[in-house]
């Protein structure tokens, strides 16, 4: 694993920035500091990089995960084209590692699929002289090893012989023995030719099976004792000159102290799975033996028990043996390769997983090219967090430059995680920026998979730095995911999956390291603020409890976030011959607000009965996760899990729980999605659901949101009213214009108001009622949409208008007339269009329903009329109350000039009947009925009252502002007299009439000069205090006869008196 660290370490400190990257199609090749190299192409919707530094397999899978990206599989012919334009361009010849995408990663598997029955030799104790004789003859070798599954009876502490091999030349040729020590650990020591070996290499004495294998090679003197996999001890002998010599009895169980007899340090317990091989295996060949791989090359013998003589104390059993084959069995038969090429067609090979080769990382251009601007914006600016860990980092110099090798990259990580927690501690006022968290993840990344690397006793780290390396990281994970960062995380979005990646990277780490973590201790628990982590260990005997994982206490709620493994599951691995479990469980506590609710998870609605309409699904709670490792393997397991979430809110949202996990393997190059299969629903409660799925990963509650809907029948009721209500209304509209044109009402900035008013309205009561019609054609409805939007906002800027005429009236203010009307115009028609254009322009595309012609409720649009709308109700509620006080104060100055005893009579009544009568008058024109609007959620009978009192809204006004008007009276009453007068004057002939005020009077009778009519009087001064008398005659009769006005002063005013003499022949 040469140079991965320092790999590693320049990813994260974003130092692989070369002078120039690529941006467009084509290879180019590119270097670093510290000698790398690697080759770029891009095409038009991936980008490929060849890494010249040679690695074993699984460091190249986990440096392309650190690149955010991925081996490349060569399936696809865009791939294909690829790889082979930068072999091409780089002239390195294969092989290269490339991803068989047919083998899937590993991950735990179902409990069945982990075991293997093997036949099994039972030594009791009730019985010393139990062995079992190897029926073969054995060559001389010069090479040997020997593998044998040992199951060690825990109660025995005696030295014991696992298998002893002599020679007829000599009793202790070859020999492994055991014996108990004070610590409660099994020792193991091999004797070569007579020559006892110290004991050094060890297993726990914890009842378990255990795999145990020993080498020797005579050329070099170099033995091993291998054990789980792992190595144990290495040594050399200094006599190399003999061969293990041949023609010798191999027994099982005893010590032989002559040839083939003299039995003693007998053995008690279970062994199966003996083979013995003339060669010396590599370390990959027993990690595969350790996990059940098959192994058949130079094999000497093959474990069957018919090819042995045992004492008939020893007897035969069947016996199931945990074997998490998986990855192990992929290392023996080795890794995909590309080997060569052939017409530009690939062929592929299989080759040791543990040689290093180059290899081709793949990941999409718009990936590689916003990492590269990173990068880019990260050279020319660096961060606070950045320096920090710079200047951290150059007292910590001499572990950095040291040569990475299997011993130390634990330590250089500790190092690595331990200057990050001081930079972050440093850096918390100024925060993380999106590039160190990018740098920050590929940290972490690269650390999960340090740990998996074996290391030898010598060099294991103690139980504390374990501890302290765990916390370390679990803290730069903890400021990664922290919900300051959520906004953060949509900007590299493009570049990391998502907050799950360091979920996944956390899982790594954990199952990597929980046997050095446990080694010490049977709990352990790591806090953070959005992060808590347990780790529990158990040996399965007859009598053991596993307790659940709850997150932490809140004060907000009871009801904590807990999981469990059900008891009888974990009796099923006691029963399947576990002997020891570890629960992994993990409390995410920030991850809800890293998702953007913007990005809807697609999911099949639940609920199908037409009472709430689906709008989408979103992550409704905290994380929870749960590993459980049998004997220090992953396996699948049943779990159940409570989770609490938000319940049902005032506005008519309904939230319904659903049971999901994180699936890793859906979308894979996505990082993975949401899934629900084998999940299911124990219970819902308020503000917590408990939930059971049949294995275990990362589980979370997603919320179905649904919109309370009502039942056909009422919602059918509502469009007949409806569509009724705004026939009426623009019935009542329409009469009252026309009256208004019709009747000569005299023209005022209110009455101008009140027309342009009635005008939006009606249109958008007109089109509201045609709506309908229009949604079969999807270019008529949005027409319909925009026009509805434009007259209904225009509405409500009139109705706007209305209450600040009315405030201007109330309150003095100083604004012609002219320049207010502009003013009003402005509003009335212009901001509504301006509102109208701006949302078309930017949504376009979101701007309709999709089952309707109106704006689209499930996006922003809505807000461009919702927004206006509540800002007139408050402007015109305050012009209301406004009023109101004005009207309440009047009245009460009216009531105190009352007479004392019926004053309080009076006074209660005037209050009431002042508070009342604007509110009648003004409740319509000012829009406040719409207020109704924002509680039609709360009660169906609350929608037909808004229903109601808005579709009738144009009669309401027909009414009260056309047949109750004064103005509107009055010009009626005019006309009806005008007729009247027309009608009388037309009974004859006049010779002489009264004109207008503007023409003087040719003909009178006796009296004073003309003064002004009765219009003009107002304006024209101060009235005479004697009468004037305005007298017409009529020749037509048969004598003089007059019609005299008269105006006589009459308590100060001016009262017109009106005196006819009808004439007989009239």
């Amino acid at each position: 694993m040469t140079g991965v660290l320092q790999t590693g370490l320049i990813l994260f400190a974003f130092v692989m920035v070369c002078e120039s990257e690529p941006t467009h199609s084509g290879p180019h090749r590119l270097g670093d500091s510290h000698g790398q190299s690697r080759l770029i192409h891009l095409t038009s919707h991936s980008a490929f990089q060849l890494f010249n530094d040679s690695m074993a397999y699984s460091r190249a899978e986990s440096f392309c995960r650190g690149q955010f990206s991925s081996l490349v599989t060569l399936d696809l012919l865009e791939d294909q084209e690829g790889a082979f334009e930068l072999l091409r361009q780089s002239g390195l010849h294969p092989p290269v590692w490339v991803k068989d995408q047919s083998k899937a990663s590993s991950k735990s598997i179902a409990l069945t699929k982990q075991y293997v029955h093997f036949p099994v030799l039972n030594f009791p104790k009730e019985s010393r002289e139990g062995f079992a004789r190897v029926n073969m003859f054995f060559p001389a070798l010069s090479t040997v090893s020997v593998c044998v599954r040992v199951q060690w009876d825990p109660e025995w502490n005696e030295v014991s012989t696992i298998f002893s091999y002599a020679a007829p030349v000599f009793t202790n040729e070859f020999q492994l023995r055991g014996q108990l020590d004070i610590h409660g650990r099994i020792l193991l020591a091999l004797i070569i030719h007579g020559k006892h070996l110290p004991y050094k290499a060890f297993f726990p004495n914890d009842g378990a099976w255990h795999h145990i294998c020993v080498t020797w090679r005579r050329s070099i003197g170099h033995w091993a004792i291998y054990v789980d996999g792992d190595t144990k001890d290495t040594g050399s002998v200094t006599d190399t000159s003999q061969d293990i010599h041949g023609d010798g009895i191999f027994i099982l169980g005893q010590d032989q102290d002559s040839f083939g007899g003299n039995f003693t340090e007998p053995f008690f317990g279970n062994i199966t799975d003996l083979n013995i091989w003339n060669t010396s295996l590599e370390m990959k060949h027993i990690s595969a033996l350790s996990a059940c791989s098959p192994m058949t090359q130079e094999v000497v013998f093959s474990w069957n028990p018919d090819n042995l003589s045992s004492h008939p104390m020893v007897k035969e059993m069947q016996a199931l043996v945990f074997c998490p084959a998986g990855q192990q069995r992929m290392a023996l038969q080795g890794c995909r390769t590309l080997h060569s090429w052939s017409d530009q067609l690939p062929l592929f090979g299989l080759t040791d997983c543990a040689d290093t080769l180059p290899f081709v990382c793949k990941s999409s251009r718009e990936r590689y090219l916003k990492l590269k601007q990173m990068q880019d914006s990260h050279s020319s600016q660096s961060t606070a967090f950045m320096n920090h860990l710079m200047k951290l980092s150059n007292k910590t110099q001499l572990v950095f430059g040291q040569e990475p090798s299997g011993e130390n990259n634990l330590a250089e990580v500790s190092a690595l995680l331990d200057i990050s927690v001081q930079a972050l501690e440093n850096t918390q006022q100024e925060g993380l920026q999106p590039t160190d968290m990018v740098s920050l993840i590929q940290l972490l990344s690269l650390a999960a998979d340090i740990p998996a690397q074996p290391l030898s006793d010598a060099a294991n780290a103690s139980h504390d730095s374990i501890q302290e390396l765990s916390q370390h990281f679990i803290n730069v994970a903890d400021s990664v995911i922290s919900k300051d960062n959520a906004l953060k995380w949509q900007a590299i979005k493009e570049v990391v999956n998502g907050p799950m990646d360091v979920v996944k990277s956390i899982d790594r780490m954990v199952t990597s390291l929980s046997s050095r973590l446990m080694a010490e201790t049977d709990h352990l628990t790591i806090h953070s603020p959005n992060i808590k982590l347990n780790v529990q260990q158990q040996r399965l005997q007859e009598s053991f409890r596993v307790s659940s994982f709850c997150g932490p206490e809140t004060d907000k709620s009871t009801n904590l976030d807990c999981i469990s493994v059900p008891h009888q599951k974990i009796q099923d691995l006691h029963n399947n011959g576990f002997h020891k479990v570890t629960l992994v469980n993990t409390w995410y506590g920030s991850l809800q607000s890293l998702f953007s609710p913007k990005e809807n998870i697609t999911m099949v609605p639940t609920v199908t009965d037409g009472t709430q309409r689906y709008l989408g699904t979103i992550l409704g709670s905290s994380v929870i996760s749960t590993t459980v490792l049998g004997d220090d393997q992953p396996v699948s397991m049943a779990v159940r899990f409570q989770l609490q979430h938000r319940v049902q809110n005032p506005t008519g949202t309904v939230y319904d729980p659903v049971c999901a996990f994180w699936d890793f393997d859906l979308t894979p190059e996505a990082g993975g999605w949401w899934n629900t299969k084998g999940c299911e629903v124990v219970s819902k409660q308020y503000g917590y659901t408990v939930c059971y799925c049949n294995h275990t990963t990362n589980f979370a509650l997603l919320l179905q949101v649904y919109e309370v809907q009502m039942s056909p029948e009422n919602e059918k009721a509502l469009q007949v009213l409806t569509f009724i209500g705004c026939g009426v209304s623009l019935c009542g509209l329409l009469f009252t214009f026309i009256l208004f044109i019709a009747v000569g009402v005299p023209k005022s900035d209110r009455t101008t108001v009140h027309k342009n008013l009635i005008v939006a309205l009606g249109i958008a009561e007109l089109l509201l009622m045609c709506s309908q019609w229009a949604s079969a054609n999807e270019a008529a409805c949005l027409v319909v949409t925009a026009l509805l939007h434009l007259f209904f906002m225009a509405s409500f800027s009139w109705m706007l208008v209305e209450g600040l005429l009315l405030w201007s009236k109330v309150v003095s203010v100083n604004i012609s007339e002219d320049r207010r009307m502009k003013l009003y115009y402005v509003i009335g028609w212009g901001l509504p269009v301006l509102i109208v254009g701006v949302t078309l322009a930017i949504s376009m595309e979101k701007y309709r329903a999709d089952d309707h012609c109106w704006l689209s409720v499930t996006t922003d649009t809505i807000w461009a009329f919702v927004g206006p709308v509540i800002f007139v109700l408050a402007v015109n509620a305050v012009v209301l109350c406004r009023v109101v006080m004005v009207t309440v104060s009047s009245a009460h100055r009216r009531a105190k000039m009352l007479s004392p005893s019926s004053a309080s009579k009076m006074q209660t009544f005037d209050l009431t009947w002042a508070v009342m009568r604007p509110v009648l008058i003004l409740l319509p024109v000012l829009g406040l009925t719409w207020v109704c609007g924002v509680l039609v959620h709360l009660s169906v009978v609350v929608a037909y009252v808004f229903i109601t009192l808005n579709a009738f809204q144009g009669l309401y006004i027909f009414l009260v502002y056309a047949v109750y008007n004064s103005e509107v009276r009055n010009a009626i009453k005019r006309i009806k007299e005008k007729r009247k007068a027309l009608s009388f004057t037309n009974c004859s002939q006049p010779t002489s009439f009264l004109p207008s005020q503007r023409t003087p009077v040719t003909s009178w009778g006796h009296g004073p000069p003309i003064p002004s009519s009765p219009e003009t009087s107002e304006t024209s001064g101060p009235p005479s205090s004697t009468s004037t008398s305005l007298v017409i005659k009529n020749e037509s009769f048969r004598k003089e006869s007059f019609v005299s006005f008269s105006l006589k002063p009459a308590s100060g005013n001016q009262v017109v008196q009106l005196t006819a003499f009808r004439p007989s022949a009239c």
